[in-house]
């Protein structure tokens, strides 16, 4: 009676699930891969009859024929800071659409990676891994990975060479420069003259790349270099470092933060301890657009990255290297813009 009620002793099968459907193993399969071929009315039967059986694909097996995992391993530095929550998020459900599961590992302080760590990556043997640190370099991570190419998010520099011989690796280059043009462009035109650089994380490339089109820019438009107060990326030494920027140096007519999160710091600091007001006394820039941006508190002009572009391009990535397992290195590129709100004017 329970059986014919679909309820099923033990792990029910693909075969079982064959049976009842009156279909082959191979439809089964085919079912929950949702880029095969299946008519939909047969697709549909399959996944009830499967949800009856209480049967799911065995990952492990169709691994080990396939030769796919369907795991996506990402390397991240952080995971709690609000522009890697919030890409870490989007990646996670893109790639889950994709029919992919993610991975997630966290380097050391020093953007680092504990070869241990990398070990028990190697043994989940993911289709790819992208690596949001460039402290893991390319020739660490062949060493342990089987087949999976890592994917770099890459953030180059002007007058940089290509490194030579560096394992296959694909990219994902981050121009900043548009964006930030139209960062000093617009200061520029309201009168800024001094502008101070709260930087983020030495060691994080996107940083030194940051500063180094900062000055760039600054220079091709007949502006000082930048005062550079040193942060880390967070909210607390940046709110700091604009309040001895302006109680110890000599301050500045504008603030461009490296991200978003070091924009409030510094807006916060001006407002609420230093008592000036923005953007009358002081102009704030930020760099990421995070969610929190636009809050009316902080209503924050900054240098965008799109979020939901950047992620496609991941993906694509992924599925074009699967397709083409032994082309060379892929690459896509991406671009930056202003958003201009309420810290600038």
């Amino acid at each position: 009676m329970g059986e014919a009620m679909g309820e099923v002793r033990g792990r029910a099968t693909a075969e079982m699930v064959a049976e009842r459907a009156n279909v082959s193993r191979v439809a089964v399969s085919r079912a929950f891969n949702p880029h095969a071929s299946l008519k939909a009315e047969k697709r549909e039967l399959i996944l009830k009859i499967a949800q009856e059986l209480n049967y799911t694909p065995d990952r492990a097996a169709r691994a080990l024929v396939s030769g796919r995992s369907h795991l996506v391993g990402v390397i991240v530095p952080d995971v709690c800071s609000y522009w890697e929550s919030q890409e870490i998020d989007a990646l996670t459900t893109a790639l889950q659409a994709e029919g992919f599961a993610t991975l997630l590992f966290k380097t050391r302080t020093d953007y680092s990676m504990d070869e241990q760590l990398l070990a028990y990556m190697r043994g989940f043997n993911p289709d790819s891994v992208i690596a949001f640190v460039e402290n893991v370099k390319p020739r660490t991570l062949a060493r342990f990975l089987d087949r999976a190419v890592p994917i770099y998010v890459h953030y180059p520099m002007d007058g940089e060479a290509e490194p030579k011989g560096e394992p296959l690796h694909d990219r994902l280059n981050v121009l900043q420069r548009d964006g930030i043009e139209q960062a000093v462009a617009l200061l520029q035109g309201y009168g800024v003259r001094r502008v101070a650089y709260v930087s983020g994380e030495e060691k994080a490339r996107a940083n030194t790349s940051r500063e180094q089109v900062l000055r760039q820019v600054m220079a091709a438009r007949g502006l000082e270099p930048p005062t550079v107060v040193r942060g880390d990326f967070s909210y607390d030494a940046a709110y700091q470092a604009t309040i001895d920027l302006f109680r110890v140096g000599a301050g500045a007519d504008a603030i461009f933060a490296a991200n978003d999160v070091g924009a409030f710091g510094a807006m916060d600091a001006l407002r609420h301890e230093l008592k000036l007001r923005v953007p009358e006394d002081v102009k704030v820039v930020g760099f990421d657009d995070i969610a929190q941006s636009h809050w009316k508190s902080y209503n924050l002009t900054t240098v965008k990255f799109d979020l939901e572009e950047r992620v496609r391009a991941l993906v694509r990535l992924i599925l074009r290297r699967l397709n083409n397992p032994d082309a060379p290195g892929f690459q896509e590129t991406l671009n930056t813009r202003l958003v201009v709100r309420g810290t600038v004017g």
